[in-house]
Order: structure tokens, then sequence, then C-alpha cells
């Protein structure tokens, strides 16, 4: 298990470019922070047009941003606040109110084992992903096998073998086979061998390709029939570099899939940490993990208050 200083550290990393993005439009010095800057000011219009900007140029898209200066300077009016510090106190509260709606922990329950189907787009960090969920599950004292879905991408299943060899994880699949087969003969082998969970990979769709979507439909529908109440999990991997149009590509795969929760990738790179205010406003789906990094271990789970204190302190 990652230390707790270390993951701090690791994810206030991760969102240094948000908070250069939010430093830099409220016009502080490059490579400030939202933070100190809100420290160092008086609250007065000027203040909440340059805190939109901020907010703007960090992904959180028109309306997240709207509402969120909305409840802020409502808390200002409420309760006769002054100084830039403690606007910064609201806002830190304000994000956290938020976000949190957001927090569920991705508990298997009694049946086992635990099925979990995992969509994104290709190039979202889904197969990385899935590979660290394993050994997130391991580090939990549990049994994981892993099903390698993307029968058409021979990289994808490659990719997933190292991942299971990694992780000294069995990985069921076939080249060229049907997904639903693939995934039949994944759960019966789950089962005789008494494993706590299954992960299911999937191939990368479009959202636009409603046509292609109704294979993972196809996945979910054999999945039940081999085991009631199966797949218990539908995830959906979103790669944080992709701003508003994640929030686009949630709104398609609940529609199309029915999703359980998200997994937001690559927040190390370009991306900025907004969009999941967009998330949290427009389509509320449980995010149970964001990924900050390529290590085994730079996937955990999403705390409100954890991102909340990396972005602003």
């Amino acid at each position: 298990m990652l230390a707790a200083t270390s993951w701090a550290a690791r994810l206030k990393a991760g969102l240094a470019r948000t908070r250069v993005a939010l430093g830099n439009a409220l016009g502080g010095a490059p490579g400030g922070g939202l933070g100190a800057l809100l420290g160092r000011h008086k609250i007065d219009q000027a203040l909440f047009d340059e805190l939109e900007t901020a907010l703007l140029s960090a992904d959180c898209g028109v309306a997240a941003t709207q509402a969120l200066l909305e409840d802020l300077r409502e808390r200002v009016r409420k309760e006769r606040l002054e100084d830039g510090a403690a606007l910064k106190a609201a806002l830190k509260a304000v994000l956290i109110e938020r976000l949190r709606p957001l927090e569920r922990s991705l508990e298997p329950e009694a049946d086992k084992p635990w099925v979990i189907v995992v969509a994104g787009v290709n190039g979202s960090g889904k197969t990385t992903s899935i590979g660290k969920l394993a050994k997130w599950f391991q580090g939990r004292g549990l049994t994981v096998m892993l099903a390698a879905g993307d029968t058409f991408r021979a990289a994808a299943r490659q990719q997933l073998a190292v991942w299971g060899e990694r992780n000294g994880v069995t990985v069921i699949g076939q080249q060229g086979g049907d997904p639903g087969a693939v995934m039949f003969d994944a759960l019966g082998a789950a089962k005789a061998r008494g494993a706590d969970v299954l992960i299911a990979d999937t191939a990368g769709r479009l959202p636009t390709q409603l046509h292609l979507m109704e294979e993972i439909r196809k996945v979910k529908r054999v999945l039940a029939k081999a085991m009631p109440g199966a797949p218990h999990e539908t995830l959906l991997v979103l790669d944080g570099g992709n701003g508003q149009n994640a929030i686009a590509q949630v709104q398609a795969f609940d529609q199309a899939l029915g999703l359980t929760g998200l997994i937001l990738t690559k927040l190390d790179g370009s991306a900025k940490g907004g969009v999941i205010l967009g998330i949290a406003r427009d389509k509320p789906i449980p995010l149970l993990f964001i990924g900050v990094g390529e290590g085994i271990d730079d996937l955990q789970p999403f705390v409100a208050s954890d991102f909340v204190a990396a972005l602003l302190d």
C-alpha cells in the first residue's frame, strides 16, 4: 500500500499544471498557485472575475464554474468574508462539498467472483488501469483474474498479458475470438479457481460508435446469463487530458451501458484536474480512482478532501 504522504506528494505534483493554470489566470507570478494568490487579495468583483477565468482555464467548464461562484458569493455574503485568505477557506469548503458525492469505495461483496467490466476509448489508459486495479485488489488480500475482452487488438491482449505476468495474475483470452465467448470462459475459470475478482477488458470504443457499443452490451448480457447479478460493476476509464470531452464520454457511455463508476487517468501529464468539478455537476457518477503516474501504485481511490488540498494548498 502506497504511503499516505507519498501519495499526497504525487497527487500534488500531478495537479501542478492545474495550480499553474489557476495562478497564471489570476495574474500571479509564473508557476504560482491559486491558494497563494487568494491569500494576497481582497474580496471584490475583480477577484471574482479573475477566479472565474482561472476555473475555466482549469477545465472546470462554464456551468460548473458559474454554479461554484454562486455558492461562493453566497458564503461571502452570509459569513461577511473580507479577505482572500477567508475566500480561500470558503472555496476549499465549497469544492469539497461539491466533490464529496463522487466518493465511493470499491468493495467486493458476497458474490464470488465479483465481476467488473471496464470500458473506455482507445488511448484512455484503460488496459493499464486494469493492471493497476488488479494490483490494488491484491494489496487487499483478494485473488484476481483478468479477461482479455479486446479480442480484435493484439496490442491490448499483449499489454494485459504483461500486467498479468507482473502481478502474477491469470489472463484468459483468445485472438480474434468473440468477446462474449471470452467472458463466458473467463467467468467459468474464475468460478472454478475460486477467484475473488474478475476484471474484464473490452475493446476501445468511441461514444459515437453506437453499433460497436452493442458489443459491450452483449458482453454484459453474457455475463448476466452465466452469473445472476453480474457484472457487478461497469467502469469507464477517462483520459484526464480530454477536458470537457470527458464529460461527453461519461454521458454517452452511461446511456449505453449504465455505468457504476469512473477512473480518471493521466493527471500527471497535460491534464487539468478541473474536469472533475464538471463531472460532479453534470454527471455525478462515482469517481472511484484517479491516476497520477505510470507506476503500478499510481492509481488510488479518489478522496475529495485530498484532491482539494493538493489543488489549493
